[in-house]
Formats: structure tokens, C-alpha cells, sequence
């Protein structure tokens, strides 16, 4: 019976063997990781974690830990849309919708509006869902 325990998961060995094979073809010892390979170890973080995917990869800690903060700094993961309930409203007082992004927050206040009509709003602004 062959065991099961020390084995890592396929992308992670992918990952491990394509690390392998830049570090037999690096023009020096010193070679600086290239960002795809850096990119694919930062992906694997979630997953594994820091400590995990840098001992299985052969990878310094620190520099992945490095890594996985200044992609954290700099990723803009486009959030999942989610459903928000809203109460019904008389005509006669406003809605006030506040969309945020990186940049700036806008808010919106609609006067007037249906709650059908605020849907249709909200299906304008936010564009094709798929």
C-alpha cells in the first residue's frame, strides 16, 4: 500500500517542478525569482499558507511573505455582488444609494422612486451581471 500522507496537492507539485526546472536553467546561483513564478507561490498562499507553500517550494518565508503583502497592497479583487434587502419605502421619501470603489464613493439619493424603478436603477448603473 502506498501512503498518502507526505503527498501535496497537484497544482502545488506543478508549481514545485516549475520551480525546479528555472532553477536548473538560471543564468547564475543568485538569479532573481521572475514574477510568474513569484505569482503562482503568492497564489498558492490561500490555500496552503505562508509556511507551507514556502517549505514545500523551497522558497525563503520571508520573501513570499513579502510578496504576498505588496500583491495585498496592490490587488483590486473585483468583489462578488451581493444581495441587499431594502425595506419598501412611500414614494414620497428618497432612497439613498452608495456606490464604492477604490477611487471615491458616490452617493445617490432618489427621490421619488418605486422600489421596481430603484431595481431597474441599480441594473443600469451596474451593467451587464454575467
Amino acid at each position: 500500500m502506498i501512503s498518502t500522507a507526505h503527498r501535496r496537492p497537484p497544482r502545488l507539485e506543478t508549481i514545485r517542478r516549475r520551480l525546479d526546472r528555472w532553477r536548473h536553467r538560471r543564468p547564475h546561483a543568485r538569479a532573481p525569482l521572475p514574477p510568474p513564478l513569484w505569482a503562482a507561490a503568492v497564489a498558492l498562499v490561500p490555500a496552503h499558507g505562508l509556511y507551507a507553500t514556502a517549505r514545500a517550494l523551497g522558497i525563503s518565508y520571508g520573501a513570499l511573505k513579502q510578496h504576498v503583502d505588496r500583491q495585498g497592497r496592490h490587488a483590486h479583487a473585483p468583489t462578488t455582488a451581493r444581495f441587499v434587502e431594502l425595506p419598501a419605502k412611500p414614494v414620497s421619501e428618497a432612497y439613498v444609494v452608495e456606490i464604492e470603489s477604490v477611487r471615491a464613493t458616490i452617493r445617490v439619493r432618489l427621490p421619488g422612486l418605486a422600489l421596481s424603478e430603484l431595481a431597474e436603477f441599480t441594473r443600469l448603473v451596474a451593467g451587464p451581471t454575467s
